[in-house]
């Protein structure tokens, strides 16, 4: 059969074919992006069932998020080898095989792997569909289209913890990794007839020591924080590991220079424009990804709300983003992108600073308006990011710079959910630590509340050793929780600088596009 292109299938389709193949990718893309989030409502379960620490339950996100940063560089290749077609229904497969291990598997490193698979996939996906879409829309309407494309992957970042608790409230935290699997099976049918299947370079070689270089750098860095609490700072281990990314980065970079099919193309960075949009898409992937993360987690942990209460407090936000991002993406065609990515960047930051004074008593809503302001930040920078990325480039690196502009946020998110939670275990043991110290028989309050528990359990029955070592027990989760919440709020702390910090290159930006305005 021969290969058909874009144009083939506008031929055979008309003008519903716009609408058609975008249905079918942001179907595929939105499964990815949920993936994403949809094991964030299931840490404190997971942490249970395996008798693990918050820093090792985590790796079921950081390992997606890495292999899927990992993955991203994969785009170019697979597209001129395989075709999109082709492309996307590998990865399609391959996320199936990760879902099911996942879902079955008796064995934590075994769901993590799974996890990995499901990383390998989505990765891969977000970039081609990207790609596809700026492929059937002109060069004057690619804003709405990088709207109407960042619409579904916002909508999943929201739902993905709903679509968590919901299913561990009907059924079971395990079946969160099977239950998208209908959804990826019509996706999989629409794109076997709605994506090209034309081949750029069928014969083009993979870069398989840049992929292992890269792949080394990410699991020394990442592994090095998660492990970094546990075993020491200065540990040979850890400073080893460090070390070996370091190490690996630099050789990393060097053979992307030298190599002549490169994953990453060192030279799109030559682009000043494309440089800093990158260095602001770092920074929304950080606080992006981090949020989603640390917000289910913070109201299970610190407010004691189900699953589906921890999923449902991102969805209002949600909703607004889906609102307003298409017509956003309108205004990323008309009006200067670092104004807008600027103002996206201070919402975010304006959203963040009443969750670092959040606590048990902060009530349900207050948290959702909270994320309406965040990701109203999110609607006036994401169009904007991927509009002025990708609008520099020539056709011919589209896939290279999409697949780049994946890379550097994925990278940015990964990085953001791995280290805001070292910081986060680093503070609350901080915290609880201080407070330890003042639990002594001159504290009035922790007398009172002893007395108060031990009251309890002497009306109920309980014998008096029990009664004092029952009391103690309490007052010691009480010490935890409220050093769990100066945790928290430290951390939220840090998002709102890291919000604050990507204003820097946005700003700059502006001025680089004013320059050549100038000239």
């Amino acid at each position: 059969m021969r290969p058909e292109t874009v144009e083939d299938l506008f031929a055979r389709f008309g003008r519903a074919y716009v609408p058609l193949v975008m249905g079918a990718g942001m179907m595929a893309s939105f499964i990815m992006v949920v993936s994403s989030t949809i094991v964030n409502v299931a840490v404190p379960d997971v942490m249970g069932a395996f008798g693990i620490g918050q820093d090792q339950a985590q790796l079921m996100a950081t390992a997606f998020n890495v292999s899927m940063t990992a993955s991203q560089l994969l785009n170019a290749w697979v597209v001129a080898v395989l075709g999109q077609r082709y492309g996307f229904a590998a990865a399609l497969i391959i996320y199936t095989v990760g879902s099911i291990i996942g879902g079955f598997s008796q064995d934590f490193s075994m769901i993590v792997f799974g996890r990995v698979l499901q990383g390998i996939a989505s990765g891969i996906i977000q970039p081609l569909i990207l790609v596809t879409i700026f492929q059937v829309f002109p060069q004057e309407k690619r804003g709405f289209a990088a709207g109407v494309y960042s619409m579904a992957l916002m909508l999943a970042v929201a739902m993905g913890p709903v679509f968590g608790g919901l299913a561990m409230e009907i059924l079971d935290w395990r079946y969160i990794f099977v239950a998208p699997l209908p959804i990826v099976g019509l996706a999989f049918a629409a794109g076997m007839f709605l994506m090209p299947s034309d081949r750029k370079e069928a014969n083009r070689p993979f870069d398989w020591t840049g992929y292992a270089l890269m792949v080394i750098t990410l699991y020394c860095f990442m592994t090095g924080l998660t492990d970094g609490q546990r075993e020491g700072w200065s540990s040979n281990y850890i400073l080893g590991l460090f070390t070996v990314s370091a190490l690996s980065a630099a050789a990393f970079v060097y053979s992307q220079l030298k190599s002549p099919a490169p994953l990453m193309e060192l030279a799109l960075f030559r682009n000043r424009e494309f440089t800093w949009a990158m260095g602001v898409a770092f920074i929304f992937g950080l606080g992006n990804f981090a949020m989603a993360y640390a917000v289910p987690v913070f109201g299970q942990l610190v407010q004691g709300m189900t699953p589906l209460d921890a999923g449902l407090v991102l969805l209002p936000s949600g909703i607004v983003v889906v609102a307003l991002l298409p017509f956003m993406g309108r205004l990323a065609d008309k009006i200067s992108a670092h104004y807008a990515i600027i103002a996206g960047l201070i919402l975010f930051a304006i959203g963040t600073v009443p969750m670092a004074d959040a606590d048990v008593n902060t009530a349900f809503v207050a948290i959702a308006i909270y994320g309406i302001v965040n990701r109203l930040g999110v609607s006036l920078t994401q169009p904007f990011i991927i509009t002025v990325a990708l609008r520099t480039l020539p056709s011919e690196k589209l896939n290279s710079g999409a697949g780049t502009m994946n890379f550097i946020r994925q990278l940015g998110g990964s990085l953001g959910i791995n280290a805001w939670v070292v910081f986060l275990e680093m503070r609350t043991h901080y915290h609880s630590e201080i407070l330890t110290t003042t639990q002594s028989s001159d504290n009035a309050a922790s007398r009172e509340l002893l007395d108060n528990v031990g009251q309890i359990l002497r009306e109920g029955g309980v014998s008096e050793p029990i009664q004092q070592s029952g009391a103690l027990h309490y007052l010691g989760q009480v010490v935890h929780a409220q050093g769990a919440t100066l945790g928290f709020q430290d951390g939220f702390w840090v998002l709102v600088a890291a919000y604050l910090i990507g204003i820097w290159p946005a700003w700059m930006l502006g001025r680089r596009v004013k320059g050549k305005d100038r000239r």
